[in-house]
C-alpha cells in the first residue's frame, strides 16, 4: 500500500494492523470495557446493522462497512488497521478438526500463527515455502510436523494427494497448480494473501472438477467469529510473534520488511515513543 503497487493508495497513508493498546477513558453507553482494560481496534468499525450480512454477524462483508483502511473511495480516513483471518477461514472451511492435514503457503506474520493454530486445533502441519532455510523455524520451534519446498519438484511430487486443505498466505505471484495438486479429493485450498491485480492466477479447471475440490478466499472475520478467535487463542496461549519498535526507528523497519528482515512482525510503541 505505501508504494501503491495495487494502483489503489489513497495518501496521506499510515501503513499497519493490529492495533492494541489500554483503555484510558470510556463513554457513558459503553458495559464491555472499563479503564485499564486492554482494548484492540479491528479493521471494520461500522456497519448497517441491518442487512443480509449483518444478520449473519457477518458485518466485515456489509456493503457499508466503515473500515480503518484509507484506500476506499468514499469513506471516513481513520489511518490504521487490523488483521484478523484466522478465526473465519479455518473454522468456516472445516479446517479446524483434529488430525486432518493442513498445509500452510509461507511462514511469514499470517503463516507462523496459522501453524500456531492448526496446531493448537491437534491438526497435522506441513509448512510449504520457497525458503529452505526455513525448515528449522517451522518444525522446530513453532511445531510444524513437515516441511516442504515449493520448488523441489520431488518433494512436491512425493506429497501430491495428501492435504485436507491448504491455507496459503503469500501475496506475492506464485503458481497455484502445484498446490491445488497437494490436495486430497474435496480438498480446499483457501487464498489470504493479497492479489496481483495486474497479474491474475493461471489456473488449471480439470483438477478441481475430477478432484471435487474447492478454491476461495477469506478476508477479516466479524465480530463473533474475532471473539472467538481470541477467546480460542487466551485459552491456548497463542501469540504472534513480533519485535518492538520505537517511534523513530519505522524507516528503518519498513526496509527491513521489504527485505524480508523481520520475525514476523513489528509493533510500533507509539505510546512510550512518540514525540509530539
Amino acid at each position: 500500500m505505501t508504494t501503491n503497487e495495487f494502483g489503489f493508495s489513497s495518501y496521506p497513508i499510515v501503513p499497519g494492523h493490529e492495533i492494541v493498546g489500554v483503555v484510558t477513558q470510556v463513554g457513558c453507553k459503553v458495559n464491555k470495557f472499563k479503564v485499564g482494560d486492554k482494548a484492540a481496534v479491528g479493521c471494520f468499525i461500522g456497519s448497517c446493522g441491518t442487512c443480509s450480512s449483518c444478520k449473519d454477524d457477518l458485518e466485515n462483508y456489509c456493503p457499508k462497512a466503515s473500515t480503518t483502511y484509507t484506500f476506499f473511495e468514499g469513506q471516513p480516513k481513520t489511518y490504521g488497521g487490523f488483521s484478523d483471518i484466522y478465526s473465519c477461514p479455518m473454522k468456516y472451511f472445516g479446517l479446524s478438526e483434529a488430525g486432518k492435514h493442513l498445509g500452510v503457503v509461507g511462514l511469514g506474520g499470517l503463516g507462523h500463527l496459522a501453524v500456531k493454530f492448526a496446531k493448537a486445533f491437534g491438526m497435522k502441519v506441513t509448512v510449504i515455502s520457497t525458503s529452505p532455510n526455513k525448515k528449522h523455524e517451522a518444525i522446530g520451534r513453532l511445531g510444524a510436523d513437515s516441511f516442504l519446498v515449493s520448488s523441489d519438484t520431488k518433494e512436491m511430487q512425493a506429497a501430491k494427494g495428501t492435504m485436507d486443505g491448504i491455507i496459503d498466505t503469500v501475496s506475492a505471484p506464485h503458481p497455484l497448480n502445484p498446490l491445488v495438486d497437494l490436495l486430497r479429493s474435496q480438498g480446499k485450498l483457501i487464498l489470504l494473501g493479497a492479489p496481483d491485480v495486474e497479474r491474475p492466477a493461471e489456473l488449471s479447471i480439470f483438477p478441481l472438477i475430477v478432484g471435487r475440490k474447492l478454491i476461495a478466499g477469506s478476508a477479516a472475520g466479524g465480530i463473533k467469529e474475532t471473539q472467538e478467535m481470541i477467546d480460542f487463542a487466551g485459552k491456548h496461549n497463542i501469540t504472534a510473534d513480533v519485535e518492538v519498535i520505537p517511534m523513530d526507528y519505522v524507516n528503518t523497519a519498513m526496509k527491513r520488511l521489504a527485505m524480508g528482515n523481520i520475525r514476523y512482525r513489528f509493533v510500533i510503541d507509539i505510546g512510550n515513543t512518540l514525540r509530539a
